[in-house]
């Protein structure tokens, strides 16, 4: 069975999201090392411009977005599932709301207090890329303080009745969600302050750490890149005929990000779910890009 690698950082919270999900599956895995700004010089030929973290490659698929790499690794490895019942697949609605309306506010609680020791090169990265910055942070820090602890607050009144988990007795891929965001706050020192009201949430979360990363091997980057080379992607055509895309169609795809790249290639893939293209690189010839079809945008090349 071909590896799966993970092109990653160790303190990234959708990265931590991923590894959890390794985690539960019990899967063996490659990790590559990338910088948490740009350049990036050995991740681009496989994205072909998408720089967020992670990235998740599998031969010569690559699946860029933890959203993406959640929904081939439900594929790749069936069970135990990332929505088991009974929230099911209502488990990917929650997960969207940590990753979403929860996730800024989070990284302001986290970030904020030492938001002046980060080097000035990560906030002009982020600037460019989210509009992120440290007056920001500061104008608008009470106030997402506030709407952090609001989803701490609902998290835990869901945990209050005694469950283990966010949908019951086994850990789903909303727990992952909202755990990278109580784990990110203590990325910077001790246990903070925002998380002690929230008694559940602290239990809780040590049943989701438990789950672990399963077993990570480290891996250069040039040999991840050698393996695409040599692999051929594997992805199943289809394009929504409501969508005003066809088959074979030269696309770009971005992310809503105001300063995000965009990749350009063959589009074999528009759902309602999901979005992939092919693309050539001289570094790793032909690879199969996927993207989550959620906060992406699909534009003739």
């Amino acid at each position: 069975m071909t590896d799966i690698i993970f092109h990653h950082y160790d303190t990234s919270p959708f990265s931590e999201l991923v590894r959890l999900a390794f985690g539960l599956k019990g899967l063996a895995w490659k990790s590559v090392q990338i910088p948490n700004v740009a350049p990036k010089p050995d991740l681009i030929p496989l994205t072909g411009g998408y720089r967020k973290t992670p990235v998740m490659q599998i031969g010569a698929n690559i699946y860029c977005d933890s959203a993406a790499c959640i929904e081939a690794l439900e594929v790749h490895t069936p069970l135990p599932s990332f929505y088991p019942q009974p929230l099911g697949r209502a488990g990917a609605i929650l997960g969207a709301w940590a990753a979403g309306p929860m996730f800024m506010p989070s990284v302001s609680v986290a970030m904020g207090p030492i938001a002046h020791t980060i080097p000035a090169e990560f906030w002009e990265d982020r600037r460019k890329l989210f509009g992120l910055d440290t007056e920001r942070f500061g104008s608008m820090g009470p106030h997402l303080k506030a709407q952090f602890e609001n989803s701490l607050a609902r998290a835990d009144d869901v945990l209050a009745d005694g469950r283990a988990f966010l949908g019951g007795d086994a850990a789903s891929y909303a727990d992952f969600a909202f755990y990278m965001n109580l784990w990110f706050q203590k990325r910077f020192g001790p246990e903070p302050e925002v998380l002690k009201p929230f008694v559940h949430l602290d239990s809780w979360s040590a049943r989701v750490a438990a789950i672990g990363h399963g077993e990570r091997t480290e891996m250069e980057a040039s040999e991840a890149l050698a393996i695409a080379k040599a692999a051929v992607p594997s992805v199943t055509p289809e394009i929504d005929p409501a969508s005003g895309f066809s088959l074979g169609q030269a696309v770009t795809v971005r992310t809503e990000d105001p300063g995000a790249d965009r990749v350009a290639g063959t589009l074999v893939r528009l759902t309602h779910r999901d979005i992939a293209i092919l693309r050539q690189d001289p570094a790793v010839g032909q690879v199969a890009v996927h993207f989550p079809r959620l906060g992406q945008i699909v534009s003739p090349a």
